[in-house]
């Protein structure tokens, strides 16, 4: 079985995403959409609720989202960047029940892993993308990105949580031509 890697071409995952909004199904789009700007396990993010990502109290949209991870059992504070709020203000007219990605076999019900996964295959085959491209690419996607754009290692193992540099490198689906294309632009002297 192949390994889920990360959608390495920001256009790949702009297409990806906007399957489902060309469809009209922005619940879809914002899963995709909220997935690889959050860098949430599938499990955390498939239970995210408004009351996580919005404070009715005050009307407005929360800076940052503060879950308790399932798999570590640790609390985690994520910072809703431009995207991820303005995908949560295109969806939030069109919200049932209090799960973001609620089910439409009940409002009061999440979408399962397996559903989740199905929307990103679909999409992913709808463009033409068959490659490993799966649920956990958006995690994977996040982190893949922030370390082209320079992101400490050490920064992105501890956004994972993960114990070591090789488990982040694996993660990231750091290859041999990321090694080499370093080595083919240095020009020291």
């Amino acid at each position: 079985m192949a390994a889920t890697e990360p959608i390495r071409d920001k256009k790949v995952l702009r297409r990806l995403a906007e399957y489902w909004l060309d469809k009209g199904n922005i619940r879809n789009y914002t899963l995709i959409v909220l997935g690889a700007n959050t860098a949430l396990r599938p499990c955390d993010l498939l239970r995210l609720t408004w009351d996580d990502v919005f404070d009715e109290e005050h009307d407005v949209f929360r800076s940052h989202i503060s879950i308790v991870e399932m798999k570590t059992k640790k609390l985690k504070s994520i910072a809703l960047n431009a995207k991820a709020v303005n995908v949560l203000r295109l969806y939030f007219p069109h919200r049932r029940g209090s799960y973001i990605f609620a089910s439409t076999q009940g409002y009061e019900k999440a979408i399962g892993r397996v559903q989740a996964w199905r929307i990103i295959k679909k999409a992913a085959e709808a463009i033409g993308e068959l490659s490993h491209i799966a649920l956990y690419s958006l995690r994977k996607t996040a982190g893949y990105h922030a370390w082209k754009a320079g992101v400490s290692p050490v920064v992105l193992m501890d956004m994972y949580n993960h114990s070591s540099y090789e488990i982040t490198r694996r993660y990231l689906g750091v290859s041999q031509d990321d090694r080499d294309k370093v080595y083919l632009n240095l020009a020291l002297f």
